[in-house]
């Protein structure tokens, strides 16, 4: 990426800014900050008397990501990582608990100040080829967060649809093209894309190289990294793989049925992971073998 695009990228998010962005002017306030958080989902009800059974996808689950740093949530499938993504992005309501982006509690805000707050948190999702949709160009794909704001014109979202693109490495004439266009790791540039041209604070991103090869799945990390030493962006990244976060994340929590069992920085997990659960996801990470002496 070149002087010129960054110096525009970051223009165009003063600009934004300057127009109502949901901000806060303390620096001792976390980016984001969730409390106590719990989740039960009513099962169907099996007997016409007797209550519905619930299934508890959280339970009490505490963290926060401060300003221009990054947290890994672990866990394998069904251990609560996507009820905390769709929580945090104000997609669905939790039992008990709170979140808070920049100090106001997301679940008490109004449809506008709710509107206002999402363009500081976008989301990445797990799925490169589901995400996007294959009857839209890609200037309409990546444009669709301005568009759903109604704040900007036609010709202002291409312009800045292109600056995004330009940012994860693409170029400006694939904004006509559509998604079956693409490989895989090219989709996830354009997922990435979109998430970035509302210049967002912070970037869910759920699962966001599961889907790709291993060798693409280091393309993605590596623009992911460098997006955040650019812009400042936090992220949090939901993965079953400590490798993954490892190589983005400033800490790790580490989830199991819905409880936080271990945190620490990645360093402090791969070196003295203590939780028999976080040991056994470590056991899972792939090692490279030691080549075998010649005879």
């Amino acid at each position: 990426m070149n002087a010129n695009t960054i110096n525009t990228i970051a223009s165009s998010a003063d600009a934004v800014r300057a127009t109502g962005r949901f901000d806060s002017n303390s620096q001792d306030v976390p980016l984001l900050e969730v409390r106590d958080l719990v989740r039960h989902y009513a099962l169907p009800r099996e007997k016409l008397f007797s209550p519905p059974a619930q299934v508890q996808a959280l339970n009490g689950v505490s963290f926060s990501v401060q300003p221009g740093r990054s947290l890994g949530i672990v866990g394998e499938s069904g251990s609560g990582k996507s009820t905390i993504a769709r929580l945090v992005m104000a997609l669905d309501v939790p039992t008990s608990g709170s979140v808070r982006l920049l100090g106001r509690d997301l679940q008490a805000l109004g449809r506008a100040e709710l509107r206002a707050a999402r363009r500081d948190v976008q989301m990445v999702f797990q799925d490169p080829y589901g995400s996007l949709d294959p009857r839209q160009s890609v200037a309409r794909i990546v444009a669709e967060p301005l568009e759903a704001l109604d704040e900007t014109t036609r010709t202002e979202q291409r312009k800045r649809a292109g600056e995004s693109l330009a940012a994860v490495g693409l170029r400006a004439s694939d904004m006509d093209k559509y998604p079956h266009e693409f490989s895989g790791g090219q989709r996830q540039r354009i997922a990435i894309a979109r998430a970035l041209i509302t210049r967002p604070k912070l970037i869910v991103a759920d699962e966001p190289v599961s889907a790709l090869d291993v060798s693409v799945q280091a393309q993605v990390l590596n623009l992911m990294q460098d997006l955040q030493q650019q812009f400042g962006i936090s992220y949090l990244l939901i993965s079953h793989d400590l490798a993954v976060v490892n190589h983005l994340c400033d800490e790790v929590c580490v989830l199991h049925r819905g409880v936080i069992v271990e945190r620490g920085t990645p360093q402090q997990l791969f070196a003295h992971a203590e939780h028999p659960y976080t040991q056994a996801l470590l056991a899972a990470v792939p090692r490279a073998e030691p080549a075998a002496a010649p005879t």
